[in-house]
């Protein structure tokens, strides 16, 4: 008999269980909170599948579950995920930092000035040395979470309201996120600011990640001269517009990487709550019917592939009183 699963929440971890389950065989509904994206963490996030770099402040289990995320992405939305790398840049006077950075992570190469301006023309006599990690990527994540939506419709996943179909599922698997803070023991937000700036005098090929003494800035090419840059830490689940300080902070930071973002077009600011727990690691949970997900942090384009395989195992696996099935 087939089983009937509702996914509650449509950010990255739920339409990436649903995908899961429906490739499992089971009939899936998901239950959005409200239509399109813009509620969800997952919506400001910087798109970048980047397990190794991730590891400098995050531990060993978000490399090992994280590194087939790239692969993962590549197949499910063909076309989408760009495998240039990620560059990692420091000012002179920071040079110490690119060392720290490198001793806590590996699946790098070490570059002087002239590799960098081969790699990224546009930061040519900028840096005397950088990181490079050549085996990650990036993607957009709102045409992702976009094209993954509509491959899941394809397939017949159901998207409703609310809660709806919760009383005719047998397991319900719940990925709502910041909307459990208060409720879920040891969950907590941490607020993420970003913007997007547009010019057309900076090309970059790949993220770039700028290690600086207040705000370690990442920049993402869009693609038409966009860039999405971010992004702020701050323990608070107090949402709202983007504060002063972090707008300035950001923008001081990306001056720092290239002048030219100086006279660049701010398009957007954006806010998020990212749920976390206390290790800042992602938990998977279930009792009786329910099976949770949730604290997946700033990891949630590059846990939420591994975290929906484990998921479907744990609740496919075993019937409904939690017994070997």
């Amino acid at each position: 008999m087939t089983t009937r699963i509702l996914v509650k929440g449509a950010g990255v971890a739920g339409l990436t269980l649903a995908h899961e389950f429906s490739t499992r065989g089971a009939e899936v509904t998901v239950a959005e909170r409200q239509p399109g994206f813009t509620a969800a963490a997952s919506w400001f996030a910087g798109g970048m599948l980047a397990p190794w770099c991730e590891r400098e402040s995050a531990e060993e289990v978000v490399l090992t579950r994280g590194i087939g995320a790239i692969d993962w992405w590549d197949r499910v939305v063909p076309g989408e995920v760009s495998r240039n790398g990620t560059l990692v840049v420091a000012p002179p006077r920071d040079t110490g930092e690119l060392k720290r950075f490198a001793s806590r992570t590996s699946g790098f190469e070490w570059l002087d000035a002239k590799a960098i301006e081969r790699l990224e023309p546009a930061l040519a006599g900028r840096f005397q040395q950088a990181l490079f990690f050549p085996g990650e990527a990036h993607l957009d994540p709102r045409r992702a979470l976009f094209l993954l939506r509509q491959e899941l419709v394809e397939r017949g996943v159901a998207f409703v309201d609310g809660s709806d179909g919760e009383g005719e599922s047998d397991l319900i698997a719940d990925c709502t996120g910041a909307a459990r803070i208060g409720d879920l023991d040891g969950l907590r937000g941490v607020r993420g600011e970003m913007l997007t700036l547009e010019t057309a005098e900076v090309v970059l090929s790949r993220p770039v990640r700028l290690i600086h003494p207040r705000i370690p800035l990442y920049i993402v090419p869009r693609g038409n001269g966009l860039f999405m840059c971010g992004a702020t830490m701050i323990e608070t689940d107090v949402d709202g517009p983007i504060t002063a300080r972090s707008l300035m902070e950001l923008l001081n930071a990306a001056y720092a990487l290239h002048p030219a973002f100086g006279e660049a077009r701010l398009m957007e600011t954006g806010t998020g709550i990212r749920p976390a727990f206390a290790d800042n690691l992602p938990q998977l949970m279930r009792a009786g019917n329910t099976i949770t997900i949730n604290g997946l942090y700033r990891h949630g384009f590059l846990l939420s592939p591994a975290l929906a395989k484990e998921a479907a195992e744990l609740a496919l696996t075993r019937n409904l009183k939690g017994n070997a099935a």
